[in-house]
């Protein structure tokens, strides 16, 4: 199931990552990962969570956005790869927090935030290995205290942690 990667050939990253996604059975959105996002937004409090993949561009397989009532923007299933924060998971490998993105120059002119008014963001990647297969990731419109960054972190962990337990156990794969 893995190919060989060369950092100076992206394309072998994402044909690894193709084959993984495949022998998960991760071919687009789910109304599972769908639910999965839905949580995530309600335990962070924010209108917005994703299962993200990353391909030619970041697709939301799991989306949870605020309801049509909402004054909200509506976020669609796909994105440019370099708008949001969740490059930097996925080039970091790391889980990113970021209580108010305003705190930080490098983050606060991000595309989304003047798109649909992020304030706040929590991710991390999904993992297979060493490969990196998108994120999970919640975002929200009001900036929190910087006191929450330990919270934010532990539950995106966790919830990271619940969605690759699913998808390992769906597709009959030990981690």
């Amino acid at each position: 199931m893995t190919v060989p990667t060369d950092p100076a050939r992206p394309e072998l990253l994402q044909a690894e990552r193709d084959a993984i996604l495949h022998a998960l059975g991760l071919i687009g959105p789910e109304p599972e990962l769908d639910t999965f996002a839905k949580q995530l937004a309600q335990e962070a409090g924010v209108p917005y969570a994703m299962v993200n993949i990353f391909g030619d561009q970041q697709q939301f397989f799991g989306l949870h956005t605020p309801g049509d009532d909402s004054e909200l923007p509506t976020v669609g299933r796909s994105m440019p790869l370099h708008h949001g924060f969740c490059p930097e998971v996925v080039e970091r490998k790391k889980a990113l927090v970021l209580p108010d993105v305003f705190s930080s120059p490098r983050f606060a002119g991000n595309t989304v935030v003047d798109l649909i008014g992020i304030r706040t963001y929590a991710g991390a990647p999904l993992l297979h290995g060493d490969t990196v297969l998108g994120t999970v990731c919640f975002v929200g419109p009001a900036e929190r205290e910087l006191s929450t960054g330990r919270d934010s972190l532990a539950l995106i962990k966790q919830r990271r942690n619940d969605i690759m337990h699913f998808l390992y156990q769906r597709a009959g794969i030990q981690p």
